[in-house]
């Protein structure tokens, strides 16, 4: 695989990626790995982890599984401390798991759920890689933290284009990733003046 160089190179350079497996996650991965970094692959499947990395490492990738679940503190405390304090530069809270609905259909659990898969996890996350981060600082002047958000956090999902209340973007979900980008918001504040910038990008649709 050819790698990127020049503005866009990032020869050298250590990313975690977390849904990697999913649609959007799995050309990140490739995109990632396409500008030279290492890309460390999550997911909480052992199994999409190993198959995406041996894709991937079959085009000349470096890559390396790293499988945790992120609303599982331990095993984020158990994978986070393998890397043993070496330079992370970029970590992409991208994880998502969920299902469709309205605010009719939806349960009160499914909020909390989806808050806990989007903001808590990226939480949870940014606290265990901290030492890691402020590493690839110390060793290379900056670490990057991308928060995936969704166009969904800014705006709503019009109910006529989805064919049953059940197959619709769910306001679960929307809230949660409104609410991931308030908290990049107050990160960035946070984490700027060390060199550790964060930002969050709200895709809008893409083919599955």
């Amino acid at each position: 695989m050819s790698q990127t160089t020049g503005a866009f190179s990032l020869a050298g350079k250590t990313a975690l990626l977390t849904g990697a497996t999913g649609h959007l996650g799995e050309q990140m991965a490739m995109a990632l790995a396409c500008a030279g970094a290492k890309v460390l692959v999550n997911s909480r499947s052992q199994q999409r982890v190993a198959s995406l990395v041996e894709r991937l490492a079959k085009q000349d990738c470096r890559v390396e599984p790293c499988v945790f679940d992120v609303t599982n503190p331990e095993q984020i405390a158990e994978a986070i401390g393998r890397l043993k304090g070496t330079p992370l530069h970029i970590l992409i809270n991208n994880a998502y798991s969920g299902v469709g609905g309205s605010v009719e259909t939806a349960e009160a659990s499914q909020y909390q759920d989806s808050y806990d898969m989007v903001v808590a996890s990226a939480h949870r996350l940014l606290h265990a890689c901290l030492p890691n981060l402020r590493e690839a600082v110390r060793q290379d002047g900056d670490a990057s933290v991308i928060n995936i958000a969704s166009m969904y956090g800014m705006v709503s999902p019009d109910p006529r284009l989805y064919d049953s209340p059940s197959a619709t973007n769910p306001p679960f979900y929307g809230a949660a990733k409104a609410a991931l980008i308030q908290w990049s918001r107050y990160a960035a504040c946070e984490f700027g003046k060390e060199g550790i910038r964060v930002n969050s990008l709200s895709p809008g649709p893409f083919p599955a």
